[in-house]
């Protein structure tokens, strides 16, 4: 029963995806007891997990396709902490989408792949070789597509084509990588050190250049991160599955495997290859920050932020240090977070007060309390005010960068959070000190359904909680710091 569990979670997700294709339109309760039903059953399986894998407990399943070629779901911590957190933000993204999308057209269509997207996200983070990694990989590519050009009009398409037109190339990337680096080592298993130093410097060297150009489209590094901004022509639950859960996240997650679970973190530093990708981490964090200040659209801004933050995890795993991949870890859970709410409430926004510019916001705080509040909550996670959660992200890749010899991290991160205030605070302000226009002022916008609000209310008040109870064992950085602790030990 155990060596089934990694399977049963994934099937968690893949089940209800494939019966709601299943489903006529008219079939809503169906569907979204199928999606409900599905994420809380993972979240159930997980529960179950969490106490075993702290202990040191780790679950299998191999299931062989062919001879000496196999699929590997492995759970262990690393992975464990990245399916919490999909599974917990799948859960309420399902509520907020169904209650955003009321009744509109190809619902069916858009859940089925909804599922689809969180199984092959899953599927990245359970990967226990690098085939198994790169059939979700591509899993995801396949099944968001759909999503990002669900509204069927030009716009939409377009997002579709450039999404496509990036992520295409990094997945011949990441192939190539694979190809070249198993045909010396044969296959690849994440817990299984591989026999690397069969291979010369300079192909290692390449071989890693290959899997971060392939990864890193997701990851949304520069310069490979222009599928992104672009992408915001899909609907809110979709923006925010992109950006907390499912997308970003598996490029950042597949970068930390590569570090930690292909290379080492010895032949890393050996190599030279952790602070060049440091550096392009760095300046992507400032470059996202800057691009976002230039936006008037709401979601335009919030995309480059994730931009910037999502190479925030990627810094902290660059430097490979211990202080510093704890930060990294950390903010995988604490930037989705953070940006599920700010996307949920965007959307809260656009859809219950048509506000989709900065200069409509002003005096939507009084009108509006519940958006704003959970927003002004999230923006200044964003900035690193204490004590919410993005606080400690930046606090540990602060000590991280000095414990790791490289000062100038704290410059980078003291650079950011002032980029981050100055895109967020005028967004505040206007919120909550300025007055609304005469012609806004006779709308009184309201915030319903309860399916609409609860989901940020819980995600806002989540990135404060696990700031203030970040001391406790299985709080976002007490599980990073059990990963760290027992990669870094002999």
């Amino acid at each position: 029963m155990t060596a089934l569990l990694p399977l049963m979670i994934l099937l968690s997700s893949l089940i209800p995806s494939l019966l709601t294709f299943f489903l006529r339109e008219e079939s809503v309760r169906l569907r979204n007891g199928f999606s409900l039903g599905g994420a809380v059953i993972k979240l159930g399986l997980i529960g179950i997990l969490l106490t075993e894998v702290a202990r040191g407990a780790i679950y299998e399943t191999r299931l062989e396709l062919a001879p000496g070629l196999y699929l590997l779901l492995r759970v262990d911590e690393l992975s464990l902490l990245f399916i919490t957190l999909s599974a917990f933000l799948w859960l309420l993204t399902t509520i907020y989408a169904i209650a955003y999308f009321g009744r509109s057209p190809n619902l069916t269509r858009f859940f089925g792949f909804f599922s689809l997207c969180v199984a092959a996200t899953t599927g990245i983070a359970l990967s226990g070789t690098l085939i198994t990694f790169f059939v979700f990989y591509e899993l995801l590519t396949l099944s968001t597509w759909p999503l990002v050009v669900h509204k069927g009009d030009a716009k939409s398409l377009r997002a579709g084509r450039k999404y496509l037109a990036y992520t295409m190339p990094g997945a011949a990337f990441l192939l190539i990588a694979i190809i070249w680096l198993e045909s010396t080592t044969g296959p690849i298993e994440f817990a299984v050190a591989a026999p690397l130093r069969d291979l010369d410097d300079w192909s290692l060297r390449a071989i890693f250049a290959l899997f971060i150009a392939g990864i890193g489209v997701k990851a949304a590094l520069f310069p490979l991160h222009g599928w992104l901004p672009a992408a915001m022509a899909a609907p809110a639950p979709v923006s925010a599955l992109l950006h907390a859960v499912a997308v970003v996240k598996a490029g950042a997650f597949g970068i930390v495997r590569i570090i930690y679970d292909v290379f080492g973190i010895a032949l890393v530093q050996e190599l030279g290859v952790g602070v060049p990708l440091a550096v392009l981490a760095s300046f992507t964090i400032l470059y996202g920050s800057a691009m976002a200040l230039q936006q008037t659209d709401i979601k335009k801004r919030l995309a480059f932020s994730t931009v910037s933050q999502v190479s925030y995890i990627i810094l902290g795993t660059a430097l490979a240090g211990p202080f510093a991949t704890i930060g990294g870890l950390v903010h995988l859970v604490h930037q989705g977070l953070m940006k599920i709410t700010l996307f949920f409430c965007a959307g809260i926004f656009a859809e219950r007060g048509h506000i989709h510019r900065i200069d409509e916001l002003d005096g939507i705080g009084p009108r509006m309390p519940w958006t704003s509040l959970c927003f002004s909550i999230g923006a200044m996670g964003m900035i690193g005010i204490p004590p919410i959660a993005g606080f400690i992200s930046k606090w540990y890749l602060g000590i991280g960068g000095l414990q790791s010899g490289h000062p100038w991290v704290i410059g980078v991160l003291a650079g950011s959070s002032l980029l981050n205030a100055a895109y967020f605070l005028p967004l505040l302000y206007r919120m909550w000190f300025k007055t609304a226009s005469a012609q806004m002022q006779e709308e009184a916008p309201r915030e319903y359904p309860l399916g609409l609000i609860a989901p940020p209310v819980i995600t806002a008040f989540a990135a404060l909680a696990v700031g203030l109870f970040a001391g406790s064992a299985l709080s976002p950085l007490g599980w990073a710091t059990l990963i760290v602790e027992r990669a870094y030990s002999p």
